[in-house]
């Protein structure tokens, strides 16, 4: 019904029961119900847990609806016993290993991945990591997981679990190429949603609810608890604006309550109108990878490399989205040296695209990392709070600190890492070498602190061959010490951090040690030699041509170029 309709009804029965409305009560009416006929929620799907919270690889074989809904209704029917609304990791492990006949480690990771979506402060991370890291034994860290990581919401976890399913025609997690990733699509993840959208509000259904809706959900509640849990993978604005707002506070406005189905005398929501209204309001995200691509702000950075800066595709949107939408898209460096430390890269969502022959140095504290497509490339970052993301990348070296570190379809390359969690050997990797985290800047230290990672505990050494076809141990080694080599940020920065935090293992801090006596002896060596002027001389030159020839080898002299900057740019990275 039209605004205009409205008003003429109004008017009419006013006359008919002779009423007498002042102007200014009218026109107060009259504005409100033209605004409720402009008013339109906008609702898409939260980029996060796509990002975060997705494994590239398929989900086990009774990871289906069919399943899912049994598990619903085991955990609720249990609800007296403390297994509803949370799940406990004991309750979790005796569903995933005793009905679903998942390994206990890949059990484990599923449980682990979704609490690290949970919004926890940095210090309540920290804390975290100090309970496991004095664990001497797994028997004792199983302990802590039991009393630690109990409070998993069921009602939430339920949405993440069968997304995506590379058995699906839609929905695969390659799409139409075995070398392309999903997870920062903004179309695949609104078409997912879409998709399995009934699914998903039927398995939030209350247990008598759930059965009856296997016939017709004509009938059916969804509790204001499960839309509550919804928001998990969808928010919204009203009118186009900024301002972001949870799922079920715009479910339960008063004028969205005929739409959105709420009943204010069941307290609960009518299952049709609530997925009528969902799928209507569904759109593109606003704060997505599409629109910081179409609408993004061009970065400014601290390069050098004459007539190869064109070619670089990078943008983010940081200046004009809330603060848990922060995006920076990196497409296309070529040759180059990249570097940052500023507010501008704080706690966004990184996406490396291919990148080749280049050094780029993300100094700030980050929330996700993806890496896709890269060739011959060095990538030195800031502490991660989340994952970070290896994918179909070639003879690339990451040097980072991160709660956790995944890889598929990626070869030879070199991971420096410091990492709480087991790193992640996906599908279709080759000759990957895992070894400790080797470098420091000034303000790594203070960094740590911010995104909650501690030294300690730190799984770099022990990764988790995650798919059957990873049953050769030869996809990986620890690089040895004799191949070792610490690694210096060529920066200068204020902050606190002198070196390396943690420090080495025993192992490769020993190499170091005999490396530098050998190098005093070296030096011993020539000096006592007696050698005259001329063959000083002489003896300098074959060195200098030899280190030379080293820079080249390695791809030493290209960085070493890049990083001649005026002396004003040198000694802020931040750019």
């Amino acid at each position: 019904m039209s605004t205009c309709t409205v008003v003429f009804l109004l008017l009419k029965k006013c006359v008919c029961k002779k009423q007498i409305i002042g102007f200014r009560e009218f026109n107060v009416r009259v504005l409100w119900m033209a605004k409720m006929d402009r008013l339109a929620v906008n609702l898409w799907v939260k980029m996060e847990p796509f990002i975060v919270g997705a494994l590239q690889i398929p989900p086990p074989s009774k990871f289906s609806m069919h399943y899912l809904r049994k598990m619903s209704t085991y955990v609720r029917i249990r609800a007296s016993e403390g297994c509803y609304p949370y799940l406990s990791w004991p309750m979790w492990r005796h569903i995933a290993c005793g009905k679903l006949q998942i390994e206990k480690n890949l059990a484990w990771l599923y449980f682990e991945l979704f609490n690290s979506l949970v919004d926890r402060t940095s210090e309540e991370r920290l804390e975290w990591a100090e309970v496991i890291s004095c664990c001497a034994t797994e028997e004792e860290a199983e302990k802590q997981k039991n009393k630690q990581l109990n409070k998993v919401s069921l009602r939430t976890s339920l949405l993440g679990d069968e997304w995506p399913n590379p058995r699906s025609k839609y929905y695969s997690l390659t799409g139409e190429s075995t070398n392309q990733i999903k997870n920062w699509n903004d179309n695949y993840q609104q078409d997912f949603v879409q998709h399995h959208l009934q699914d998903l509000l039927e398995l939030l259904l209350d247990p008598e609810q759930l059965t009856a809706s296997l016939h017709s959900t004509h009938n059916s509640l969804v509790s204001l608890e499960a839309v509550r849990a919804l928001g998990f993978l969808i928010e919204g604005c009203v009118n186009k604006s900024r301002t972001v707002h949870p799922l079920h506070e715009l479910a339960l406005w008063q004028p969205l309550h005929a739409k959105s189905g709420f009943s204010k005398i069941s307290k609960a929501f009518s299952f049709p109108k609530l997925e009528t209204w969902l799928r209507a309001c569904l759109t593109g995200n606003p704060f997505g990878t599409s629109a910081c691509l179409k609408s993004g702000k061009k970065l400014a950075w601290a390069q050098q490399v004459e007539g190869t800066t064109k070619r670089a595709k990078i943008a983010c949107n940081t200046h004009m989205v809330p603060l848990a939408h922060r995006i920076v898209v990196m497409s296309q460096v070529y040759k180059q040296t990249l570097a940052k430390s500023s507010d501008t890269l704080e706690d966004t969502h990184v996406k490396i695209h291919r990148c080749c022959e280049s050094f780029i140095y993300l100094l700030s504290p980050l929330r996700s990392v993806t890496i896709e497509k890269c060739r011959n490339s060095t990538f030195v970052l800031g502490p991660v709070q989340t994952v970070v993301h290896l994918h179909s990348c070639d003879s690339v070296k990451l040097i980072a600190v991160c709660h956790r570190l995944s890889l598929s379809s990626t070869t030879s390359c070199t991971l420096h890492v410091l990492t709480p969690t087991r790193p992640l050997i996906l599908l279709g990797n080759q000759a990957i070498t895992f070894a400790p985290f080797h470098t420091h800047y000034p303000m790594l230290e203070d960094h740590m602190g911010r995104t909650g990672l501690a030294t300690v505990p730190n799984y770099w050494d022990n990764p988790m061959l995650v798919c059957k076809e990873n049953c050769d141990r030869n996809v990986f080694r620890l690089l040895p010490p004799s191949e070792f080599y610490p690694f210096v940020v060529p920066f200068e920065m204020e902050g606190d951090t002198t070196e390396i935090p943690g420090g080495l293992p025993p192992a490769y801090q020993k190499a170091l040690s005999q490396r530098e006596q050998r190098i005093q002896i070296w030096q011993k060596t020539v000096k006592e030699a007696g050698l005259t002027k001329e063959q000083r001389k002489t003896f300098q030159v074959l060195v200098e041509n030899k280190f030379y020839e080293w820079l080249i080898h390695t791809g030493s002299r290209q960085q070493l170029d890049s990083l001649v900057l005026p002396a004003a740019v040198s000694k802020q990275a931040a750019g």
